[in-house]
């Protein structure tokens, strides 16, 4: 039963690490890219690691796949985070299927400090 569980978290983890890619191939700009990266990157190494875990059912396994998770789900929508916003900061263009851009106010006003 725990090879069964074990395979099915592989599975749909590397499925999840299957999105990612596609969407870092397929989507339109950094901001979207780095959306699937995280989100789905992040989901899929997570159940991997619960598949492993699950697999080897050892005490000291269980223990790094958990230390694993806890530090891949602290630093992953952060690292995300700081990407975005040094992408944006630097002037990448938004798609046209990016709707509201909530900072591109901040943005004029910080190009016209710099011009000052």
């Amino acid at each position: 039963m725990s090879d069964l569980l074990s395979a099915l978290l592989i599975v749909a983890g590397c499925l999840f690490c299957l999105v990612a890619a596609v969407g870092m191939l397929r989507l339109p700009d950094t901001l979207m890219r780095m959306h699937a990266a995280t989100k789905a990157g992040t989901l899929g190494a997570g159940l991997i690691l619960a598949g492993a875990a699950v697999n080897f059912a050892e005490p000291a396994t269980v223990l790094k796949a958990l230390l694993a998770l806890v530090f891949l789900y602290l630093t992953a929508p952060v690292a995300a985070h700081l990407i975005g916003r040094a992408a944006y900061r630097s002037g990448i263009m938004l798609s046209d299927r990016t709707w509201v851009d909530h900072l591109a106010e901040d943005r004029r006003e910080n190009q016209n400090r710099k011009r000052q």
